[in-house]
């Protein structure tokens, strides 16, 4: 008899033909979340789950789930998932790292021009049939080529990030917990980073439980001139600090892709043309989800199988895990 596996929500083809020679698999093909009790009612049975981003994976969720061995998380982040809880039971936690850097590399810079050249201003401008003629200051911006990029995370979406940089020809920072070399690029400590950066982008995982990482302080410690990009995880800034530094002009703007409280976006933020706001597409592109989806996939045919998975978050995991 095949292990039974579930597949949250709605996710490509591609993964489900990949999951169907080694499991049967119960698909949710559907948009909305299920909550914290559907989950469980549904794992109760399961053998393996392919969740993504959206779905809370808690330590309840665990234990209505005796026969679970995998969650195979569709994302690189995992701070959807209590790999605690998980290790502890036997359970083992993979993620999708990698095939995504580069993809969400190219979003990343997407949004700090758009922030620094106001494109969602000027087209908004232009489709409210508001421009008459050229004029010397319209919606003029700030040059991104020869400014300090201040890269805060140098992991491998930080070093891509890096690269697109250097092709602008922008002086780069970087601050990292671990030290690592980065062609062109200078390790200093975060405060120095934020006082010297004319682009700030955060490149590091949430930690549960932990404070923000940029809050009121370290918002204070920025140029009024910088703009600050976030692509990794919302909870690792302050929203309402960021509101403040912006209404009061401590910084000059943000391109923001992640929200500590997702899909609300505080309300505040709407409304401020100096802000570009997206709602999480930093991977979204058809062949990158597309390939998550398959590699979470495949972590969970290795898991079934016996073998590790290629992904594994926790190490110790794999010694404990359930048979």
């Amino acid at each position: 008899m095949k292990p039974r596996v579930l597949v949250t929500r709605h996710v490509y083809r591609a993964a489900l033909d990949r999951l169907a020679p080694h499991a049967d698999v119960e698909y949710v093909d559907q948009r909305e979340v299920l909550t914290e009790d559907e989950l469980a009612a549904r794992l109760a049975d399961k053998d393996a789950v392919l969740c993504q981003l959206t779905d809370r994976i808690t330590a309840r969720v665990l234990d209505a789930a005796p026969r679970l061995r995998i969650v195979a998380n569709i994302a690189v982040g995992y701070d959807n998932v209590d790999v605690a809880a998980a290790t502890e039971r036997g359970v083992l936690v993979s993620n999708t790292p990698g095939v995504l850097t580069e993809t969400t590399a190219d979003f990343t810079f997407a949004l700090l021009l758009a922030a620094a050249r106001r494109v969602v201003e000027a087209d908004g401008f232009v489709r409210a049939g508001r421009w008459r003629c050229w004029e010397i200051d319209l919606l003029c911006g700030t040059d991104v080529h020869g400014k300090t990029l201040g890269i805060v995370g140098m992991g491998r979406i930080g070093r891509a990030v890096a690269a697109r940089a250097r092709g602008f020809g922008m002086r780069l920072l970087h601050a990292n917990r671990r030290p690592v070399e980065v062609p062109g690029s200078t390790r200093v400590a975060l405060d120095e980073l934020l006082a010297r950066a004319d682009f700030v982008s955060l490149h590091v995982p949430a930690e549960p439980g932990a404070p923000p990482l940029i809050g009121a302080r370290e918002l204070a410690l920025m140029q009024r001139t910088a703009i600050l990009v976030n692509t990794a995880r919302g909870a690792i800034v302050d929203e309402q600090a960021l509101v403040d530094a912006l209404r009061a002009g401590r910084i000059a703007g943000a391109a923001l892709d992640v929200f500590a409280h997702e899909p609300h976006v505080p309300e505040t933020l709407l409304g401020m043309p100096n802000v570009v706001l997206a709602p999480h597409l930093g991977s979204a592109t058809v062949e990158t989800r597309t390939r998550m989806a398959t590699m979470a996939a495949d972590n969970m045919v290795a898991c079934l199988r016996g073998e590790r998975p290629p992904n594994l978050v926790d190490e110790r995991a794999f010694a404990r895990r359930r048979p």
